[in-house]
């Protein structure tokens, strides 16, 4: 195999975006050889593209996992979508990437990591921020214990400002139907997933306070406070919303030896000249330990999502290993079901939670949510957005 050739579900917002990097040659080893989607209208834009005169189209993706036409297939689709068709991928011997977030509810997730175990297949997710040297960078120096035990974890992500336009461009989004959440589960599985990935390890308990169509006409959250409690007896609280303007991006994780600050594309390290919880037990009086500011020096590479592509093909060719495992989706779909369920039952939750009970919750929703008018073919230039969010 001299190119591992790319097949992708759904060329709207995302799809798109990824059609056109395959064809600018962003993926050194990978070309875009086949594209589904269910509008026309959405295929002929590709076709358009520069470059896409040889990409075959199907509206029918089945039919084009078995077409004999790609090694890897990324799924870009809502979100309730992700699990049966990296499924059906993977049953087909087909490669799969799925876009964010792993899938609305943990049992569906959970099902698909099942399948994903027994393939001999590779299985990603497009967790781009995950490339970002600023978040690599506080994972290893968390991971090597640099900040020593950690006490506090704080994430407050509310530059996701969202148009009532915006909502209205798809008569899925911000739907329980069609999308399973709002701001959690589209803007935010980036941050959910760093979050526990960067200070390796899951919260225990989440007490959460998620507002429905508090700023924008949905009915999905848009505004979301949540508190955590980590197993090591550390805390943590999150926020967002898209309706905060200007937003803010800060992600503080605070530990014994000093504090990570994240901010402005900017990496702080406020280090502490002795172990707090030795100072604290050998000083006298008011007296706070010492410490230096210092601006971590990274290696300056954010290759978003070219660079999960580029390693899934290498991945694929057996030249790296694989970056982002699929598997690992279902902490983020965890965290964010917690923080719904918290507030649908208006109490603490722990992890893991009732697979059972949050689909019946969910589902409650689904049943009495409105029914949005088709807003034709609709996509939106994502170019630009994506940064450190």
């Amino acid at each position: 195999m001299e190119k591992v050739r790319f097949g992708i579900i759904g060329v709207g917002n995302m799809g798109s975006g990824h059609s056109k990097n395959l064809l600018a040659g962003k993926v050194e080893n990978g070309v875009l050889a086949a594209v589904c989607d269910l509008k026309q209208s959405k295929l002929d834009a590709i076709k358009a593209m520069e470059g896409a005169e040889n990409v075959a189209t199907f509206t029918d993706y089945k039919e084009m996992l078995n077409s004999g036409l790609i090694d890897v297939v990324i799924v870009a689709v809502p979100h309730y979508f992700h699990p049966p068709m990296v499924i059906d991928a993977l049953n087909a011997g087909i490669n799969a990437i799925s876009e964010k977030p792993a899938g609305v509810y943990t049992k569906q997730v959970k099902e698909m990591n099942e399948v994903a175990k027994k393939s001999d297949k590779l299985f990603g997710m497009m967790f781009n921020q995950r490339t970002n040297c600023v978040y690599r960078k506080m994972r290893e120096l968390v991971q090597n214990g640099e900040i020593g035990d950690i006490k506090r974890v704080n994430w407050v992500i509310t530059n996701w400002y969202r148009t009532q336009d915006y909502y209205d461009s798809g008569d899925w989004r911000a739907t329980w139907k069609g999308e399973g959440g709002g701001v959690l589960f589209n803007q935010c599985p980036h941050q959910i997933d760093l979050l526990q990935w960067i200070v390796g390890m899951m919260p225990e308990k989440v007490h959460s306070f998620c507002h429905f169509g508090k700023w924008h006409d949905i009915e999905v959250e848009d505004d979301v406070t949540a508190y955590m409690e980590f197993p090591n007896g550390a805390t943590g609280v999150f926020v967002t919303t898209t309706a905060d303007a200007p937003g803010t991006n800060r992600f503080e994780i605070t530990g014994t030896k000093g504090r990570l600050v994240c901010e402005n594309n900017k990496l702080m390290f406020d280090k502490l000249a002795v172990d707090e919880r030795v100072h604290c037990m050998s000083a006298k009086g008011f007296k706070a330990p010492e410490y230096e500011t210092i601006e971590v020096e990274t290696d300056g590479k954010n290759d978003q999502h070219v660079g999960i592509m580029n390693n899934f093909a290498n991945a694929v060719l057996g030249l790296e290993p694989l970056f982002v495992k699929g598997v690992e989706g279902i902490n983020g779909v965890e965290l964010m079901d917690s923080m719904m369920l918290s507030t649908w039952l208006g109490k603490t939750v722990t992890l893991p939670i009732d697979d059972d009970l949050y689909l019946e919750e969910l589902n409650k929703r689904i049943a009495t949510g409105r029914t949005k008018e088709s807003t034709g073919d609709v996509v939106l230039n994502t170019e630009g957005t994506y940064g450190s969010k």
